[in-house]
């Protein structure tokens, strides 16, 4: 991998622009000055239309000549007949969510919606639809691998999701995940090749494990097209450990990962930094660590964090782990120097944890909305919105959001619980950052995920 940088990019001249205005009016401009001038020197002597000064102008012998022009002939320049379009800002909005954990109830919730014959998820997640699908890109977390053919699914401690778990991210609108988690290989090399292709054989986008080396080399990119111009956002992904767990044998590519005790973030720097070589506009790290069910970001989270925002490389943090929602803070540094944005932890998006076995802003969590413009320099501005998400245990996993029952309540959670659980989420968020209490819209054009080239149809 490449060496740490030692100052940040520069966008303006790291990235080509993908999108020129018109050059028509200066092609034709020049085209009409060169007609005049061939009308004007061609002319023959003593024909009626040759302009006195030209018949008297002298030869470079000396001699009159009526095709040698003085200076003071030579036609005026033609204006250009259009002027070029300035480029466009691209603005679009990306949504990311906290961790999605099939434990056992999960599991079952899903298996009943099926009707007992297979797992569907959707009935568990369609209330959130609106506020992943409305987004131009839409970027989960998935802490659990899937598990491999001829194996059953399972949860806690060693988990395994069914294979209809990644079709029911697709369906809900998610554009693809990150997935290094510290239990990335509780299935094994079998269960990370088996999570890749679920997400290949539904076009969707995944970082942060490899099936090979190349694969672990290549950044996940995705598009978003607006009048004409395409920005690329790249997604690494990485996480602090596998929960003692060795990586494959021989494939120490195959996860992502970081020393979190020592704050050691080159990992993730070569990472941004070989996708801004690649070509990458925008960069969003997704960052799985450090100590779980703590609202407080650890010394470490803070400095791993800061080194980030510090490099000039990353535009956006998305933190996992801790399962509880933590604070949304503008960090100084960023690509630009206006700060980066940064959700230390975005809390649980699916799962089965609660008061039972955990604490209370366990069942709870946020989206996090990113309003994103790239200007034809390569500026980028980002702004940050959160919407409060829980999930109604009692009532088969059905997820909530929070502002939408905080008079109603829902199936088993009641209004004043909700306005608890909204309140749990805003006091971790902290002020930084406002709320959201509507569905975000897709501002571009279209938005996609790339498919690399070993990837099924691609």
């Amino acid at each position: 991998m490449g060496a740490m940088p030692s100052q940040p990019p520069v966008h303006a001249s790291s990235h080509p622009r993908r999108w020129a205005g018109p050059l028509t009016g200066g092609i034709l401009g020049i085209g009409l000055a060169v007609i005049g001038w061939a009308a004007i020197a061609g002319t023959g002597a003593g024909e009626d239309n040759t302009p006195a000064d030209l018949a008297d102008a002298p030869t470079a012998a000396g001699d009159p000549s009526p095709t040698a022009p003085s200076s003071a002939s030579a036609p005026p320049p033609v204006e250009p007949s259009e002027t070029p379009e300035p480029e466009p800002d691209v603005t679009f909005t990306l949504v990311a969510g906290g961790d999605i954990l099939t434990h056992g109830p999960v599991l079952r919730s899903a298996q009943r919606a099926a009707g007992g014959s297979g797992y569907d998820f959707a009935p568990l997640m369609e209330n959130v639809r609106p506020y992943v699908s409305g987004a131009d890109l839409a970027i989960c977390h998935i802490e659990v691998p899937i598990a491999p053919e001829g194996t059953q699914p399972s949860g806690y401690p060693v988990f395994g999701a069914p294979q209809e778990l990644i079709p029911a991210l697709d369906a809900e609108g998610w554009t693809g995940c990150s997935v290094a988690s510290n239990h990335s290989v509780d299935r094994g090399f079998a269960g990370l090749e088996a999570t890749l292709d679920a997400f290949d054989a539904a076009r969707m986008g995944h970082s942060g494990t490899a099936r090979t080396e190349t694969e672990q080399l290549s950044t996940q990119l995705y598009s978003v097209r607006s009048e004409g111009r395409v920005v690329d956002v790249a997604s690494i992904s990485f996480t602090y450990g596998l929960n003692g767990l060795p990586k494959p044998e021989g494939k120490p590519w195959a996860v992502d990962t970081f020393n979190a005790d020592d704050a050691n973030v080159t990992p993730i720097l070569e990472a941004a930094q070989r996708a801004r070589d690649e070509g990458a506009d925008v960069v969003v790290a997704s960052v799985h660590c450090c100590v779980e069910y703590r609202t407080e970001p650890t010394d470490a989270q803070r400095s791993i964090a800061s080194q980030i925002a510090d490099s000039g490389l990353v535009d956006l943090y998305i933190g996992h782990h801790a399962h509880v929602p933590q604070p949304i803070e503008l960090l100084p540094g960023g690509p630009s120097g206006k700060g980066m944005w940064t959700a230390f932890g975005h809390g649980n998006f699916l799962s089965n944890q609660d008061t039972q076995c955990c604490v209370a802003a366990s069942n709870s969590g946020y989206i996090t909305t990113s309003t994103i413009t790239v200007d034809p320099e390569g500026g980028v501005d980002v702004s940050v919105e959160w919407t409060g998400v829980t999930v109604d245990r009692l009532d088969s996993h059905t997820m909530q959001v929070l502002r939408d029952i905080v008079d109603t309540g829902s199936a088993s959670v009641s209004a004043a619980e909700a306005k608890a659980r909204l309140a749990r989420v805003a006091d971790a968020v902290g002020d930084e950052a406002p709320e959201r209490t509507s569905p975000p819209e897709q501002l571009a054009d279209n938005g996609y995920a790339h498919l690399r080239w070993w990837q099924p149809g691609a």
